[in-house]
């Protein structure tokens, strides 16, 4: 597995999200949420294959937990990287300077409770950019030894995303970035924020598998992007890929993209994603031909928060 130095963390080019440890996720999950037994033997796989860095969040249900326990058993919660998320603030919070210097703090401190870690956590994120307002909250925690790095995970609007990238405070961006919304590359985003030392976590890869599904299997209220879909499928063919090796290969080949992160619910998709991952990124001129077949696609098709009740 391909790794990037980063300040004086190791960060494997995959990493793993773990949403799926601790909720049923996604369009396209089949299968709900895995067992703790299940979630040990991906973790392990994970480790085995090179993976460094595992992301979660206070909003994942039992996710911290779980990952926690197994990084425990496993002996390898000194030797990953764990991204984790401040969980959203409410509005009265956010209208309450020491409300949400509060908030912020007890989110932190029952993420290290939850993890099972005693060190200062790697990375912690605002989950929502609108929070990011109080970051000095998150520092000062920083200075107290709970945490490392503070930063920012964003929606898929460039112009925050390009605020925060040339924010000193900000040391890391979680982006999301695929074949059907490339907004963020196409902006710029990933390469100015890696011009400043930022490191960019590029998620929603498979856009919650709308590029891994079986075509039948896409929602009725969102099939409109499957013409565009077909194009990337018949590049992908041309080129002897699958259209989810085309999805993890062109992220792997966006300039300033530090780690590309995905989510899985089973072992044979863990060692799936492995697989692909060592193919390593895109040739330029592969990646040009996405990028060519990619119009700009209406966002209630390309933003998943606006799919609820969607089927």
């Amino acid at each position: 597995m391909e790794t990037r130095d980063w300040d004086e963390l190791k960060l494997s080019r995959l990493m793993l999200g773990t949403v799926q440890f601790g909720l049923p996720y996604g369009v396209a999950n089949r299968t709900g949420q895995p067992s703790y037994g299940e979630v040990r033997a991906i973790v392990a796989a994970a480790i085995e294959g090179g993976v460094t860095c595992f992301d979660t969040a206070a909003a994942y249900g039992a996710s911290e937990e779980v990952l926690g326990k197994a990084l425990r058993e496993l002996q390898a919660a000194e030797r990953v990287v764990v991204v984790t998320k401040v969980r959203a603030l409410t509005p009265g919070e956010r209208a309450d300077g020491r409300l949400a210097s509060r908030a912020v703090r007890e989110s932190v401190q029952a993420s290290r409770r939850r993890l099972g870690i005693d060190s200062p956590l790697p990375l912690v994120l605002f989950h929502r950019e609108e929070d990011a307002v109080f970051l000095d909250e998150l520092l000062a925690l920083r200075d107290l030894g709970w945490l490392r790095h503070a930063g920012v995970s964003c929606d898929n609007r460039p112009g925050p995303a390009a605020r925060f990238a040339a924010d000193p405070r900000v040391r890391a961006l979680q982006l999301p970035c695929n074949l059907l919304d490339p907004r963020h590359a196409r902006a710029g985003s990933l390469r100015a924020a890696a011009a400043g030392g930022v490191a960019v976590f590029i998620r929603s890869v498979y856009l919650q598998g709308l590029l891994a599904m079986p075509e039948a299997a896409v929602p009725a209220a969102l099939q409109g992007v499957l013409p565009v879909r077909r194009q990337l499928e018949a590049i992908a063919r041309q080129a002897g890929l699958s259209l989810t090796a085309l999805a993890v290969r062109a992220m792997l080949a966006r300039e300033g993209a530090t780690c590309v992160l995905v989510g899985v619910e089973t072992l044979s998709q863990m060692r799936g994603n492995l697989a692909l991952f060592a193919q390593g990124p895109l040739p330029a001129d592969l990646l040009a031909a996405v990028d060519a077949a990619v119009p700009a696609l209406p966002e209630a098709w390309i933003t998943p928060s606006m799919w609820a009740g969607k089927g």
